[in-house]
């Protein structure tokens, strides 16, 4: 039996998905974070040295990072359609947005989390310097990267309905939390049509909503 040690608004949750999507059973087994910091459990220390999720069990053996998992699940479970066949364009854009998924579209968006954080976890006398500093910070760097990256992305759809080509794949999956977490973060305006409706499109499938329900609230639905 598949085990998934699932971290609350994280990451984990596109694995989730994806094992609905392949129709697999599977557990899940639920990690909080804390309420003060939005950091891991220390038990997750127990599962991976870096106490990060997902990891993923199937039986002896364990996968750590989402996109390992998902090249995992794919290879372990073929036909599924979720992978475009080797060789082809698609093949190439389906690799491309699996790495780009958790490498440079990440970086803007942990950035914007982590000094929009700030102000409010330094001591009061240092608050005002410290708001200063992040709204610099967003303001000049992390902001115009955020918008580079989902001007890219709503482009990219204008070529396809989805992000590796007509058919949706677990590219799409994978480019789901980023797309998500902008959303979040900045939002989306009238100037993002095709990110609206790709969000709209991958809400819808029922895969999405049952592993939903399997995985409890996610602040990002």
């Amino acid at each position: 039996m598949i085990t998934v040690h699932h971290l609350n608004d994280s990451r984990s949750q596109r694995v989730l998905w994806l094992l609905e999507e392949l129709g697999l059973p599977y557990e899940v087994k639920r990690y909080q974070r804390d309420a003060r910091t939005m950091l891991a459990p220390p038990a997750l220390k127990a599962v991976h040295p870096l106490g990060k999720s997902p990891v993923l069990d199937d039986g002896e053996i364990r996968v750590a990072e989402t996109g390992a998992v998902v090249e995992y699940l794919l290879e372990t479970h073929p036909g599924s359609g979720l992978r475009p066949p080797a060789g082809t364009e698609a093949a190439r854009r389906f690799t491309y947005w699996l790495h780009y998924a958790e490498g440079s579209a990440m970086t803007p968006l942990l950035l914007k989390l982590i000094f929009t954080a700030i102000p409010g976890r330094v001591p009061f006398l240092v608050r005002g310097v410290a708001r200063g500093i992040s709204k610099g910070m967003n303001a000049r760097m992390i902001d115009p990267q955020i918008a580079a990256h989902t001007a890219y992305w709503e482009a990219e759809l204008a070529r396809s309905e989805w992000f590796a080509g007509d058919a949706f794949s677990a590219a799409d999956i994978m480019m789901s939390f980023p797309v998500e977490a902008a959303g979040s973060r900045v939002g989306y305006g009238p100037d993002k049509p095709r990110l609206k409706a790709f969000l709209q499109r991958i809400h819808a499938r029922p895969a999405y909503q049952r592993a939903l329900e399997r995985g409890g609230p996610y602040s990002y639905a």
